[in-house]
C-alpha cells in the first residue's frame, strides 16, 4: 500500500470502521439501480422504474440531513441503528408489494420510507476528521481513500444489484442492498472507540448547517452532478437493453466507477496545491466536459470507453468537495454539513432518474445522453459564476473545543476499559 494510505491505517480502529463503511455504502450504489431493474423486469416501464428510484433519492435528500443533524447532537450509535431499521423494513415491504401485486401507489409509499437511510459516507468521514484534524496531509489521504471506497461500491454495487435481479429474481437486488445496510451499520456503530463525540448542546446553534456562508453554492452544483450520475445510470441500462445485452449495463457502469476509483487513488497520493475551492471548480468543469463524448455513443464498446474516461473526473471533484465542506462548516455540524453535499447529489439523482426515464421512453437511449450533458453544462456555469465568492476561513473555536471534548471523552473511555479489565 502506498505511503500516504499506509500512514492513515496506522490509526487504531481505522481499518475496521472503513471496512464497515464500505459494506454500509454498497446500498447507495445498489438501491436505485436495483429498483430500476426490478420494476423494468416486472413491467417493462422505465418511466415507472425511474420515478420510483427518483422517489427514493428525493426521500434521502429530505431525511438525510435530519438524520445527520441528530447524529451531531446524540452520536452515531443512538441514531444510525433506528434509521437503518426503518429503511430495511421499507425496502422489504416494497419488494413484498411487487410479489403480492399491491396497487402502484403503495410502491411509492414504501419508496418514501426507504429514504431514511443514513449517510454512512459522512459518518465515516466524520470519524477520520475527528482522528486526523491536526494532520491536513493525512486527512486529505483519508478523504481520498473514502472516495475510492465510494467508487469501489459503484464498481461492485451495480454488478450485484443488476446481476441478482436479472439472473436470480427481480426483487433480489433491493433485498441484497437492505441486507448490506443492516450488517454494515450494526458493525460500524459497534465500534465506539472511534465514534466522534457529540459537541456540547450550546455549540450546535439553530437552524440548518446549509445556512453556513458559502455552502449553498457547492450543494446546488452537486444537484447537477447528481443529475449526471442518475441519468447516466438509467440511460446506460436502457442503452444496453436496446442492444439486447441488458446485463452488460452493470459492466459499463462498473467501468465508469473504476475510472473514478483509479483517479481518486492517484489524487490521494499527491499533495494538493492551491485553494480547495479552485480545485473544486476545475473538477466540476472536468465532469461537464466528460459528458460530451457520450453524445457520440453508438455501440457498447464505445460507450464503455467513454464512461471510463468520464469517471476519471469524478473522484478528484468529490474529494475537493469534501475538503471544501470541511473548511466551511463548524465542527459541531460537520456530519450534517457533509450530508448536505450528498443531499444535493440525492436531489439531482431524483431529478435525473425521472427525467432520463421519461426521455428514454420517448426518444430512445442514444439521444437521451443529452440529459447528463445539459446537467454538466449547468453545473459548470453555476461553479463559474459563484466559486470566487467562496470564503476560506477556519471556524472560530472549533478545533480547540473539538479537541478538548475528544480528549476528555477518550480519557473517560480508557478509565472505563481499565476498570472493566
Amino acid at each position: 500500500m502506498p505511503t500516504p494510505y499506509r500512514a492513515i491505517f496506522s490509526v487504531p480502529g481505522a481499518r475496521s470502521f472503513t471496512a464497515a463503511g464500505l459494506i454500509s455504502r454498497l446500498p447507495v450504489a445498489m438501491m436505485g439501480l436495483g429498483i430500476v431493474t426490478m420494476v423494468s423486469q416486472l413491467t417493462g416501464a422505465y418511466g415507472l422504474a425511474g420515478a420510483l428510484a427518483a422517489t427514493v433519492a428525493l426521500s434521502v435528500a429530505v431525511f438525510g440531513p435530519q438524520v445527520s443533524r441528530l447524529v451531531d447532537r446524540h452520536g452515531q450509535r443512538r441514531v444510525l441503528r433506528p434509521a437503518a431499521a426503518i429503511t430495511v423494513s421499507a425496502v422489504g415491504a416494497l419488494t413484498l408489494s411487487t410479489v403480492l401485486g399491491w396497487p402502484t401507489w403503495t410502491l411509492f409509499v414504501f419508496a418514501v420510507c426507504s429514504g431514511c437511510v443514513p449517510s454512512v459516507g459522512s459518518m465515516v468521514r466524520a470519524r477520520w476528521s475527528a482522528l486526523l484534524r491536526d494532520s491536513p496531509a493525512r486527512l486529505h489521504a483519508a478523504y481520498s481513500w473514502e472516495t475510492i471506497v465510494d467508487e469501489v461500491c459503484f464498481v461492485f454495487g451495480p454488478i450485484i444489484a443488476i446481476g441478482l435481479s436479472t439472473v436470480w429474481f427481480p426483487q433480489a437486488g433491493p433485498l441484497a442492498a437492505a441486507t448490506f445496510l443492516a450488517v454494515g451499520v450494526f458493525w460500524l456503530t459497534a465500534q465506539r472507540a472511534t465514534e466522534p463525540v457529540p459537541a456540547p448542546r450550546g455549540t450546535h446553534g439553530r437552524g440548518s448547517a446549509l445556512r453556513t456562508p458559502g455552502l449553498p453554492l457547492p450543494v446546488l452544483t452537486m444537484v447537477m452532478i447528481g443529475v449526471i450520475f442518475s441519468s447516466v445510470d438509467v440511460i446506460t441500462v436502457a442503452f444496453a437493453d436496446e442492444r439486447g445485452a441488458k446485463s452488460a449495463a452493470s459492466l459499463l457502469l462498473a467501468g465508469y466507477a473504476l475510472g473514478s476509483c483509479l483517479a481518486g487513488a492517484v489524487f490521494g497520493m499527491v499533495h494538493p496545491v492551491g485553494p480547495v475551492e479552485r480545485r473544486w471548480f476545475r473538477g466540476v468543469c472536468a465532469v461537464a466536459v466528460s459528458m460530451i463524448p457520450l453524445q457520440l455513443a453508438g455501440s457498447l464498446p464505445f460507450l464503455a470507453v467513454a464512461l471510463f474516461l468520464a469517471g476519471m473526473a469524478v473522484a478528484p471533484t468529490m474529494i475537493a468537495m469534501v475538503g471544501l465542506v470541511d473548511q466551511l462548516v463548524p465542527r459541531s455540524r460537520l456530519t450534517e454539513g457533509m450530508t448536505w453535499s450528498s443531499t444535493g447529489i440525492a436531489v439531482g439523482v431524483s431529478l435525473g432518474a425521472s427525467v432520463a426515464g421519461w426521455v428514454v421512453d420517448r426518444v430512445g437511449a442514444e439521444r437521451a445522453f443529452a440529459v447528463p450533458a445539459a446537467a454538466g453544462a449547468t453545473a459548470a456555469a453555476l461553479a463559474f459564476l459563484g466559486h470566487r465568492r467562496l470564503v476560506r476561513r477556519p471556524v472560530a473555536g472549533r478545533d480547540q473545543e473539538g479537541t478538548r471534548n475528544e480528549r476528555d471523552h477518550r480519557s473517560e473511555k480508557e478509565r472505563d476499559e481499565r476498570h472493566l479489565a
